[in-house]
């Protein structure tokens, strides 16, 4: 499982010029799934993610997670980000996990997320959308389920 985190100062996600989900202040995530990804793999990632101290302290050091400050989550399935470029120009997505699988997981995830913060929003899986953020600070994370040590 990989996460691209984002601290954002909004975000927003349309399918179809029409917006399905949108945030103020919190995290903008990029989600993606492999086969090898199990709900260990989720409850590890939501936990990081959810805790994880990026937003700052009335001392201008980041020392807050997203629950701390009442932030909010949008959510988007990001396949992705399991691209390998090792040959020729055109990636390959092999390493992505099986749609259906991917698509369990995610739902999965999503809610295991909104445990701890209460708005999450999300995007469509397998949807073709359209992304806009602002990235404060900017400050964007990578989270690789694979790489716990």
């Amino acid at each position: 499982m990989k996460v691209v985190i984002q601290r954002v100062s909004r975000a927003s996600v349309s399918v179809s010029n029409e917006t399905i989900g949108s945030i103020e202040q919190g995290l903008m995530l990029l989600v993606a799934f492999n086969d090898d990804d199990t709900s260990a793999d989720i409850e590890y990632a939501t936990h990081k993610i959810v805790n994880m101290r990026i937003f700052e302290d009335a001392d201008g050091k980041m020392n807050l997670s997203v629950k701390d400050v009442e932030g909010s989550i949008l959510s988007i399935s990001q396949f992705t980000l399991f691209a390998s470029t090792k040959k020729g120009n055109r990636p390959s997505f092999t390493k992505s996990g099986n749609p259906a699988r991917a698509s369990e997981l995610f739902d999965e995830f999503n809610s295991s997320v909104q445990k701890a913060v209460l708005n999450v929003q999300t995007g469509k899986f397998g949807a073709d959308m359209q992304v806009e953020l602002i990235n404060d600070g900017p400050v964007t994370i990578l989270l690789d389920t694979q790489n716990k040590e």
